[in-house]
């Protein structure tokens, strides 16, 4: 029998351990399963304390059953790296889901919108037709389409968490204006914004995604469905997300475009920027993520600014 109280949380990358400190705040039990220990939680270490970490391989399905012993609801926050996304993450997935049906835990699926395609600047709702057009896109569709399957036929309860791109204390280089965007706020440096910065684009701040998905795996009658994780409904643009970090440094906005064909000259050398390319259509059009259906769960997004300021103190007192 699965103890209600104990949640497993697969990856502790920054979904990874938002999600943890979101169902901690809560005060459930959380165990995170990992390749690289407590040393993997980084600037969560302290507020992680009490939390069980366990090391190992997530696509060896008996060593995932093993780590989610227990467990009311696992989470599938794994992220591989990018240019691997077709080799390593549906073996990690089906690790965790054996994991899930072997314990009789609910899964939580953290996905992406990248399965929908193209919006042609339309909003884009959990009901939106999935038509993916990129490599990416196609993967995360297969996947997805997996634990639906197994949904279907009762082995394990699915539900599924939306996001757009993240930002927020501790994401890194991951976000498109994560630290790289940050380093050269704080330094006074010109920051170059991929695609076009003058139009609107969703992105999803870290707690945000932490809160949705620990009310999807604590919450009754959601299974079986995808949610768009919660984003602000009235978004900005890229670059006026980054002048207010601009602002809050207490520097003149310097931005600019980076080009595409700068672009593919680093994706001759580096697999991670060639991957990059092909989502460029999510920054050449208006991209919104409507996320007004989780409202109804209570989960409602922070405020860009006081997100954005979270973010810049958070990075600062980081770097300091």
């Amino acid at each position: 029998m699965s103890d209600a109280r104990l949640h497993v949380v697969f990856g502790s990358g920054p979904v990874g351990r938002s999600t943890a400190l979101a169902l901690v705040s809560r005060g459930l039990g959380v165990r995170i399963v990992n390749r690289r220990g407590r040393d993997a939680l980084g600037p969560d270490a302290a507020a992680l304390a009490g939390v069980e970490v366990i090391t190992g391989d997530a696509a060896d399905a008996a060593f995932a059953t093993r780590a989610a012993a227990g467990a009311a609801s696992v989470y599938q926050t794994l992220n591989p790296v990018y240019h691997r996304w077709a080799e390593d993450f549906p073996p990690l997935q089906r690790g965790v889901l054996a994991a899930a049906e072997a314990n009789g835990a609910r899964l939580v699926s953290m996905d992406n919108v990248y399965s929908y395609g193209r919006t042609g600047g339309r909003p884009l709702t959990e009901q939106s037709p999935q038509r993916p057009h990129t490599r990416k896109g196609r993967v995360r569709l297969d996947m997805a389409n997996e634990l639906w399957a197994a949904h279907r036929e009762g082995r394990v309860q699915v539900v599924s968490g939306r996001a757009s791109d993240y930002y927020g204390p501790g994401a890194g280089i991951a976000s498109p204006i994560g630290d790289r965007v940050l380093d050269a706020v704080v330094a006074g440096k010109r920051v170059d914004l991929f695609g076009d910065p003058d139009l609107v684009h969703s992105y999803t701040y870290l707690p945000d995604i932490g809160e949705g998905l620990a009310v999807l795996g604590t919450a009754d009658g959601v299974t079986g469905s995808a949610w768009h994780l919660p984003n602000d409904p009235q978004p900005w643009t890229s670059r006026v997300m980054v002048e207010a970090f601009f602002r809050l440094a207490g520097a003149e906005p310097r931005i600019g475009r980076l080009p595409k064909l700068a672009l593919r000259a680093v994706g001759l050398v580096n697999p991670t920027v060639r991957e990059l390319l092909e989502m460029a259509y999510e920054f050449e059009e208006p991209f919104v993520v409507d996320s007004s259906r989780i409202a109804a769960l209570g989960v409602r997004a922070t405020p860009i600014d006081e997100a954005l300021d979270r973010t810049f103190q958070a990075y600062r007192a980081a770097h300091a």
